[in-house]
């Protein structure tokens, strides 16, 4: 395969791959080295990456699986799951303190999530990747990624009630 063709296939989820990498694994530094890791792999393995029918499935499989193994790893002792993907423009103060409250509350409480469950709802939620596609990168059934993404979003929304209803948690 050729560089050119490569860069066809690899490059239009590149923005993908890094946001999972810094959903699992916070650091943006360590989301870019993740990203970069992945890549320096899919080039390396060039030829076998151009079997697949699915190669931005492959891709974020192989992110999710190196960013685990990093968070395994005891380098990974100071690394969190976190998610700063939120801004608005031109909103009132009021609002938009009301917003990043929410929005903070949303991120603690899906660091609280199950480990697939975490990765469903960013898959899903964040990346808009549909059913069939999540199941290839997890290695599970729609039927199950569905269930597990009503579990994950039924304890947010009950949280996030809570939150309002309360002002704590």
């Amino acid at each position: 395969m050729k560089q050119s063709e490569f860069i066809a296939k690899v490059m239009p989820f590149k923005d993908k791959v890094f946001r999972l990498a810094k959903r699992l694994l916070v650091s943006t530094e360590e989301a870019e080295d993740a990203t970069q890791e992945l890549y320096y792999k899919l080039w390396k393995n060039k030829e076998k990456v151009s079997e697949y029918k699915s190669v931005e499935a492959f891709a974020m499989t192989m992110t999710k699986n190196y960013c685990l193994d990093r968070l395994k790893s005891k380098q990974a002792g100071n690394l969190r799951l976190v998610h700063d993907n939120y801004e608005e423009n031109n909103v009132g103060l009021s609002k938009r303190l009301d917003d990043e409250d929410s929005v903070n509350k949303i991120h603690e409480m899906i660091k609280c999530l199950p480990e697939q469950q975490r990765i469903i709802v960013q898959l899903r939620d964040v990346e808009q990747y549909e059913f069939e596609e999540i199941g290839k990168i997890l290695n599970m059934q729609p039927t199950a990624i569905r269930v597990a993404l009503s579990r994950a979003r039924k304890t947010l929304r009950e949280g996030l009630v809570k939150f309002h209803n309360y002002g704590v948690s």
